[in-house]
């Protein structure tokens, strides 16, 4: 079966339409077009999805500028790491990026490497950050979710066999993970 060119367009409210990517992509020879509409920030891209279901090894995934595949550029590079892995190329017509070329491929690398700097600078300035507070004699983290009386009141509701675990998390507003950490799975049946 010979390679396809696969086309996504992606187009948010507050533009017009999907006409002007669908003709670039068109002209660009992809046989296929996917697409999305994407109203605020509901994140469910089915046209996306189908797009990725349906390229095959040798395929090219096609789109008309690097954010209308990504939302970030980490998801961007996680996305076309993905299709890499498969055996499918991307190409971005406006950025004139083609991952199947030795130019397209070295570009990709450069923004991958971008990518890992900048989460090393965020991971540095957290632990700096952190240092600094303990310092000051403040913890960082996650504040606990329940106070050492509302613990002791969980684990006595625990130990009622009249009481489901939804009726005490609905009861103290806590969810399931939260009464798990507090009371050993054996302790509470359902």
């Amino acid at each position: 079966m010979p390679h396809m060119l696969i086309g996504y367009a992606r187009v948010s409210t507050h533009e017009q339409t999907l006409t002007l990517q669908q003709d670039a992509l068109e002209k660009a020879g992809c046989e296929k077009i996917f697409t999305d509409k994407v109203s605020g920030t509901k994140a469910e891209r089915k046209g996306l999805t189908e797009a990725l279901s349906h390229l095959r090894a040798g395929d090219t995934l096609v789109v008309w500028r690097l954010d209308r595949l990504g939302r970030s550029l980490r998801h961007l590079i996680d996305t076309i790491t993905a299709l890499d892995e498969r055996g499918v190329g991307f190409k971005s017509l406006t950025e004139n990026i083609d991952t199947t070329t030795s130019g397209g491929k070295l570009v990709f690398h450069i923004f991958g490497a971008l990518a890992e700097f900048e989460r090393e600078i965020i991971r540095e300035r957290t632990q700096a950050g952190l240092a600094s507070a303990r310092s000051r004699g403040k913890v960082g983290g996650r504040p606990k979710a329940l106070t050492p009386k509302e613990v002791q009141i969980l684990r006595n509701m625990a130990n009622d066999p009249s009481l489901t675990i939804a009726d005490i998390c609905k009861t103290l507003g806590i969810g399931r993970t939260t009464f798990y950490r507090y009371v050993k799975v054996g302790e509470k049946e359902h």
